[in-house]
């Protein structure tokens, strides 16, 4: 048997499904987080689910080298390919966008109703994702940062229930906030780097987007100096 060594990135999302769970991996690529989720016995089952066919034919592959059982692939967009007798109750979306994992996980509500954890890795609009999630019924339960190739990742756990948030902790994560470390720190600033590029290449008399981005760079830095 082939054993799986993951990312940096993908371990620490392997790290936060809870033992025993049934997995639904959304956009799940080749299916090397699902393998490796059943091969350590974290959890019972995964349904590996992806739009590319092409990248299912490479899970399947992947699936009969490592002589994993209890990976089912699926075929489909977002939510389509999973329903309630599946009794899925982990849902992980990683490496899509903001808008696409909301639009997934709004346009098919009915099929959250037995989601008790949803695990999200984006690359774009942390804190848009936070709000919106929170929104569906879910609170903040864990939140992890990762930095592999020289991008920071954020990873966060959502569970099922309700919990209120100021601003301040839908910008930059309640868990983060409370576990600052240097990753944090270099985030931070990788942002306002990030940031600053933006403004230099903006047009002058786009006056309101040079205010919102200065807005941005003034919290960021206020973070940046603000005690743990």
């Amino acid at each position: 048997m082939t054993k799986i060594k993951l990312s940096k990135r993908l371990n620490q999302i392997a790290n936060l499904v809870d033992k025993n769970s049934i997995v639904a991996d959304i956009g799940c690529d080749h299916a090397l987080l699902d393998i490796y989720l059943i091969q350590n016995k974290i959890i019972k089952k995964s349904y590996a689910c992806d739009i590319s066919s092409g990248a299912l034919n490479q899970a399947k592959k992947n699936i009969d080298l490592c002589g994993t059982k209890n990976i089912e692939v699926r075929l489909g967009d977002g939510l389509e390919p999973i329903n309630k007798n599946d009794k899925i109750n982990t849902i992980i979306l990683s490496g899509l966008g903001n808008q696409k994992i909301f639009q997934i996980l709004s346009s098919d509500k009915e099929k959250l109703e037995n989601i008790e954890h949803i695990i999200i890795q984006s690359n774009t609009k942390v804190s848009q994702i936070r709000n919106n999630i929170i929104k569906l019924g879910y609170y903040i339960k864990d939140e992890k940062l990762v930095e592999e190739r020289n991008i920071i990742y954020t990873i966060i756990k959502f569970n099922k229930g309700k919990k209120i948030y100021n601003k301040r902790q839908i910008t930059f994560g309640p868990i983060l906030l409370k576990n600052k470390d240097d990753l944090f720190y270099k985030n931070i600033e990788q942002k306002i780097n990030d940031n600053k590029k933006i403004l230099l290449n903006m047009p002058k008399r786009k006056i309101f987007k040079r205010l919102g981005i200065y807005n941005k760079i003034r919290l960021l830095k206020k973070e940046r100096s603000a005690d743990v």
